[in-house]
């Protein structure tokens, strides 16, 4: 299976693989700094450069239709390396670190609001949970003052690894509804903010609250009986 370095160091930018597979707009490496759409964030961009000095452009990073094919999506007109040649990943570093510090948010929040979270997704310059909770209980201000209070206070987040058997034991620690946490190895990754937030993750995340910046509520809505979004959005 290749080797997802995003899982244990979301802050590597690059690193030197090697294809195992090459088919039509898309490359299979052995290792990746990119991560792959799930949990409601998106899938990485950056370049591939061959050894001869020629750049392919990753549009995207997706699973492949095996649980071991992870894919670099490239522009259509892209031709492609062969099989066995080597090339320097490199992450469009900038929207990946956005990426981190709104998923992040995303679990501040879900901290504040104390209910069931039935889904949720990010993007470059927002995100949004959503809760099954009374439209009451959501004031944008309380939410504001809550969520950049805990952003301030510089909490630390950190990675615990459990097996699938000890999560099966303690199914509180999957938070979110509609997004189960990946599994497949024999492990699972929790992402803890201790003392606000524990929880199964397969995402990347900022070190220390304080990189996320300060944030506002963009909007608050009902989307349907039982979920009421929350979307946040960067202030600066």
């Amino acid at each position: 299976m290749v080797e997802q370095l995003y899982r244990t160091d979301p802050y590597l930018k690059s690193c030197a693989a090697t294809v195992v597979s090459a088919q039509p707009g898309a490359l299979e490496l052995d290792r990746t700094v990119f991560y792959p759409m799930g949990g409601g964030q998106p899938g990485d961009c950056g370049t591939l450069t061959l050894e001869d000095g020629r750049s392919l452009r990753v549009v995207d990073t997706r699973w492949g239709p095996s649980p071991e094919q992870l894919l670099h999506l490239l522009a259509a007109d892209d031709a492609l390396p062969a099989t066995g040649a080597r090339v320097h990943a490199a992450l469009d570093w900038e929207r990946r670190h956005r990426h981190m510090r709104l998923h992040t948010a995303l679990h501040l929040l879900c901290a504040v609001v104390g209910a069931p979270v039935t889904g949720g997704r990010i993007s470059e310059d927002k995100a949004h949970l959503d809760f099954d909770v009374d439209m009451d209980r959501l004031v944008k201000g309380e939410l504001e003052t809550g969520i950049n209070a805990l952003i301030g206070a510089g909490h630390l987040t950190r990675s615990i690894w459990i097996s699938d058997a000890e999560l099966d034991a303690r199914p509180e620690l999957v938070k979110t509804m509609s997004v189960a946490p990946p599994r497949g190895a024999g492990r699972v990754r929790l992402l803890e903010i201790p003392g606000v937030d524990l929880q199964a993750c397969g995402g990347t995340h900022v070190a220390d609250t304080r990189e996320i910046g300060r944030l506002v509520v963009a909007r608050i809505r009902s989307e349907g009986r039982r979920n009421r979004r929350v979307t946040l959005a960067f202030g600066d």
